[in-house]
């Protein structure tokens, strides 16, 4: 049996001998045990060369990892959450579809409607609902001896600069329309210009002529206020004036919830009229001023309202329901709460329609 020749006769190839030769060395179990002359030449050489170089084109770099799947996965997820931040309305009618059972876009929600006011709750949902209610909303300080008065006398002059305020914003009667003679009394009779509005102001209102400067009036035949309380904040503070003088300026602002005259259940609109008034007073020395003791000049006046009415003057504060409160939310957007600002209604303007952004 020659090298490379099989017990049956077969020849092997010389690759196949290779193989053997190279299990040989390594120690395999298979090897020919009786190698031939031409096995134990070819072992000579490999064991010479015991590491056969690696061919050329023998290397094959790893394969990266096939990442297409979860990277298209990853563009779309992103696409999916730009279109939602830009436009979730689309988005939730895109699930939504046309289902006449699901509400229209604006239908209060149960939030909206917990918030709504109601007749025992008139402030509900409102900024005023924590506020103070009456006088006590009006924040009077500390008085000080300024000018002619003394510190006793400025601190009477502060408490009927306080009720002037209340018989003028508060008292049950004027709000219903009733003439302000308490408010009125606390005036200085001599001073002309104001007491020529008095005589015209009631009787015949206009934009120069209108009792709202000074006093808050309701028609009780067409509006009813809400309750027994009315909400306030604001405060007096005071310095020395003219020829001596006792200055007083008060910054308050009323809110009054009010539903319509005729209305008659519990879940009748409910609306409130926001009124912020600045007044600037003047006590007096009667010796250097026609005056008359307890009462005071009116330096100037302003008063911002919403929910209040439009129109020409009237007299008296006229609330928009229903319909008519859609029609009037066209004008100046305006936060009645807000107190930082100027208050922004003169004598001399008659721009009364203003949008509450909230009341």
């Amino acid at each position: 049996m020659g090298a490379g020749t099989e017990p049956d006769g077969s020849s092997r190839s010389d690759e196949e001998w290779e193989r053997f030769l190279r299990e040989s060395v390594a120690g395999a179990a298979d090897a020919p045990k009786e190698p031939s002359a031409r096995a134990r030449d070819v072992a000579k050489r490999l064991r010479a060369e015991p590491d056969p170089p690696e061919g050329w084109r023998s290397y094959t770099p790893a394969r990266p990892k096939r990442r297409t799947g979860w990277y298209v996965a990853g563009v779309l997820a992103l696409l999916v959450l730009l279109v939602v931040a830009l436009a979730p309305g689309r988005v939730v009618d895109l699930f939504a579809g046309d289902d006449p059972a699901s509400p229209p876009p604006t239908a209060e929600t149960p939030a909206g409607a917990a918030q709504r006011p109601t007749v025992d709750e008139p402030f509900r949902g409102s900024p005023a609902a924590s506020w103070a209610s009456g006088a006590a909303g009006i924040t009077v300080p500390k008085a000080g001896a300024v000018g002619w008065m003394s510190a006793a006398e400025v601190e009477r002059a502060l408490t009927r600069s306080r009720d002037f305020l209340v018989a003028s914003g508060l008292e049950r009667g004027v709000l219903r329309g009733e003439r302000p003679e308490k408010a009125i009394s606390l005036i200085n009779p001599h001073q002309k210009d104001v007491q020529d509005l008095l005589k015209t102001a009631f009787r015949t209102p206009s934009e120069k002529s209108d009792p709202l400067l000074l006093f808050s009036r309701f028609q009780p035949s067409r509006t009813h206020l809400v309750g027994d309380v009315i909400k306030t904040r604001g405060r007096l503070t005071y310095r020395e004036g003219e020829r001596g003088a006792l200055q007083v300026t008060a910054d308050v602002t009323f809110v009054y919830p009010v539903t319509r005259a005729d209305a008659g259940g519990g879940d009748d609109e409910i609306v409130r009229t926001i009124v912020r008034r600045e007044l600037v007073l003047s006590w007096d020395d009667p010796d250097k001023v026609i005056t008359e003791p307890g009462t005071f000049s009116i330096v100037s006046y302003k008063y911002d309202m919403t929910n209040g009415g439009c129109g020409a003057p009237s007299g008296y504060f006229t609330p928009p329901f229903g319909p008519d409160r859609r029609a009037d939310g066209t004008g100046t957007e305006v936060d009645p709460y807000d107190r930082t600002t100027p208050v922004g209604q003169g004598e001399s303007s008659g721009d009364e329609c203003r949008t509450a952004t909230r009341s």
